[in-house]
């Protein structure tokens, strides 16, 4: 399960590049209570939400022209430049080069062999978010790729992460944690559906699924899967912003 006390390969970050922040933020801290704070007039118009004083995610504006919004996954490592390395021999593409954030930390930007984009994220001054798992915060993540059998190779080259396969209803769903055991599992792998494009998915903690599809509506999102039941996992729902950046909420089964 995903944790605050991170170890390499583990998500510690996550952040939203949107085309008009003020509505994204109208959005969200409508949508899952979430409070906004600006990171100041040096930071290109990149903030914070919070949830009970606590950072849960990010916002900013996107950068690179014709971008799409987008949720993006950060992972966990010691070394920013060695994971661009790594990435590159692996068969990933370096989308932009590690740099510093301030003494925040330091970042770089990857794309793995089956398309789908993630970041990396050196810890500094910010160690990574402040709470996960609580409502309002990140609760699982999910890669979609064409082949998920043939991304296996790269993201345990790069981070080392375990792979477990687990039956999942007529299928085989593929469970992802850290080489270092300090973290059961942190998310999975699906195949991506004929005409999707390949994503990382953030999946948001919500004390009621239903009701969060409804307000997600209501406040200008869309509906990409109805909310549905997995037993002994939980009560999910995958839905886009008005802007068309794709997450999940879930209500998960509680132990």
């Amino acid at each position: 399960m995903l944790t605050t006390q991170y170890v390499t390969g583990a998500p510690n970050w996550i952040d939203l590049g949107t085309p008009d922040t003020e509505a994204a933020v109208a959005f969200y801290t409508r949508l899952l209570g979430w409070e906004y704070q600006s990171a100041g007039p040096d930071s290109g118009g990149y903030g914070f939400f919070h949830v009970g004083g606590k950072t849960v995610a990010a916002v900013g504006p996107l950068m690179d022209e014709g971008a799409s919004s987008a949720w993006v996954l950060y992972f966990q490592t010691p070394d920013a430049d060695a994971t661009a390395k790594a990435v590159r021999e692996a068969g990933g593409v370096v989308r932009f080069e590690p740099f510093d954030v301030f003494t925040n930390g330091r970042m770089g930007g990857f794309t793995d062999p089956g398309g789908a984009e993630f970041a990396v994220w050196q810890p500094g001054e910010t160690k990574g978010l402040d709470a996960v798992r609580v409502p309002g915060s990140l609760a699982w993540t999910e890669l979609y790729v064409p082949d998920p059998s043939a991304v296996r190779p790269f993201y345990q080259a790069v981070f080392d992460w375990r792979v477990e396969e687990t039956p999942f209803g007529d299928a085989t769903y593929i469970v992802l944690s850290t080489a270092e055991g300090q973290e059961p599992d942190f998310g999975g792998v699906m195949p991506l559906q004929p005409g999707d494009r390949p994503h990382w998915l953030v999946y948001f903690e919500v004390a009621d699924s239903d009701a969060a599809v409804e307000n997600a509506r209501e406040l200008g999102g869309e509906v990409i899967v109805p909310p549905m039941s997995v037993e002994g996992v939980g009560r999910f729902a995958i839905l886009t912003d008005p802007f068309g950046a794709r997450f999940a909420v879930i209500t998960s089964v509680t132990t």
